[in-house]
């Protein structure tokens, strides 16, 4: 689990500018990660956890900017 967790967490680093696709794939890695921090051995789930939480916050940063962006737009539009 640690192992499927790390690997979808550095498939996710890499292809996490696809919306649909790295947002499954971070989720996914986070779980597996979480679940295999459970089981022997813990190295891989610890860096596939770590990467995924890194990730996702990023991924809500950029989420934050772009609503942000928007807002923005919206508001000048409306003046």
């Amino acid at each position: 689990m640690g192992v499927a967790g790390f690997v979808l967490a550095l498939i996710a680093a890499f292809f996490g500018w696809i919306p649909v696709l790295g947002w499954i794939l971070w989720v996914l890695g986070l779980i597996f990660s979480f679940v295999g921090i459970f089981k022997r051995p813990r190295g891989l789930a610890i860096a596939g956890l770590v990467i995924s939480m890194i990730g996702l916050v990023l991924l809500l940063v950029v989420f934050g900017v772009i609503m942000a962006a928007v807002g923005s737009a919206a508001a000048i539009a409306a003046i």
